[in-house]
């Protein structure tokens, strides 16, 4: 483990076994302790830092009240060939989101196409870590889920509906996929949450106060003001269309009878839905065929002249897929507000602190 000015460097595994320590010291079992830690640290050397492993003091806090559950297993509930509704039974979001996932890919195995519905989740961390694992099966994934309002809609003064977060993930020949995981607001919630904790003031545009005007106070949030939806009204729009599939048809709560899993009481379940769609590439192509277009197209992308000062054109993911390599060989440099929540965490439940 290394230093520097601004960050703290820890090898995935590290960080991997510090994160099940954590939670197996909550009652968390081992299975479910590792496919959250999974997410969690691949999602850190994406360098998706407001996703990552910062998120454990929220999840040790909600796990000691009582609102995720330890004595339970996502459960399917009702199937077809070709969907199926989970019921995740209020235990970590990570978990219920991978079996719901893996779920679709075994359906679009045998029909082309998995659908899976999930309610009785909670928050996921990282979309586009689910699209992945259908990519890495030689699927094209998407991911989504709803999240309790608080982002407005165009013309509103107080929040509409949730960040509701959506990811696709296309697979290529190389093995990192085509990968595309964003919040329908703005930013992420996390993203203020970062900059409050550094004594940061909020770009503007993010935020719009009590008042529904734009604000750069980042520090009365969530409470007051509303994050604004991505590209108005069309992420707004895009929003809604996650609502839909991952609230209203799942049976989850809905918009503001979703819980707060950050703020809210922590021995209430938050019943967030989630939405898990896998496509079989094979079940319309061959695999090689695919994978030459894939080519081709990354190609085209990247031979696209530059405008001057710009040295590379990125297809989404591009960018993760190297902070991941890079972070594979040399470890994660862990931003300075995540090696505070991480020593925080260590401290509460009586681990040693790897950071």
């Amino acid at each position: 483990m290394s230093t520097n000015l601004s960050a703290v460097t820890i090898s995935p595994d590290q960080l991997h076994a510090f994160c099940v320590a954590v939670m197996e010291k909550v009652g968390v079992s081992p299975s479910h302790a590792r496919t959250t830690a999974d997410v969690l640290v691949t999602t850190d050397t994406w360098g998706v830092f407001t996703h990552g492993s910062k998120l454990l003091h929220g999840y040790e806090h909600r796990l000691r009240g009582g609102g995720l559950r330890t004595d339970a297993e996502p459960r399917i509930v009702h199937a077809s060939a070709a969907s199926a509704l989970v019921d995740g039974e209020s235990v970590l979001g990570q978990v219920t989101s991978t079996f719901a996932m893996r779920q679709a890919i075994s359906m679009a195995k045998q029909s082309g196409v998995g659908f899976v519905a999930v309610r009785n989740s909670c928050h996921f961390g990282a979309a586009g870590y689910y699209a992945w694992l259908a990519a890495a099966e030689n699927m094209i994934g998407m991911s989504m889920a709803n999240d309790v309002p608080i982002v407005a809609a165009p013309g509103s003064r107080t929040p509409v509906l949730g960040s509701n977060p959506i990811a696709y993930a296309v697979p290529a020949r190389s093995g990192n996929a085509i990968m595309l995981d964003v919040a329908t607001s703005i930013v992420a919630a996390g993203k203020i949450f970062a900059a409050v904790q550094s004594g940061k003031s909020i770009p503007a545009g993010w935020l719009i106060g009590a008042d529904g005007l734009p604000t750069t106070d980042g520090t009365k949030f969530p409470q007051e003001g509303a994050l604004q939806p991505m590209s108005g009204h069309k992420g707004y729009g895009i929003a809604l269309l996650v609502e839909s599939l991952a609230g209203l048809l799942t049976g989850a709560a809905v918009t503001h009878t979703v819980g707060s899993w950050l703020f809210g009481d922590p021995s209430d379940p938050t019943n967030h839905g989630g939405a898990f769609l896998a496509i079989d590439v094979e079940a319309l192509m061959p695999l090689e065929q695919f994978y030459a277009r894939v080519d081709k197209l990354i190609d085209e992308i990247h031979e696209t002249p530059k405008a001057m000062g710009s040295d590379r054109i990125y297809l989404p993911g591009e960018i993760e897929w190297e902070k991941r390599a890079d972070a594979l060989a040399h470890g994660i440099a862990l931003p300075d507000d995540v090696v505070a929540k991480l020593r925080d965490v260590a401290k509460k439940v009586g681990v040693k602190s790897p950071v």
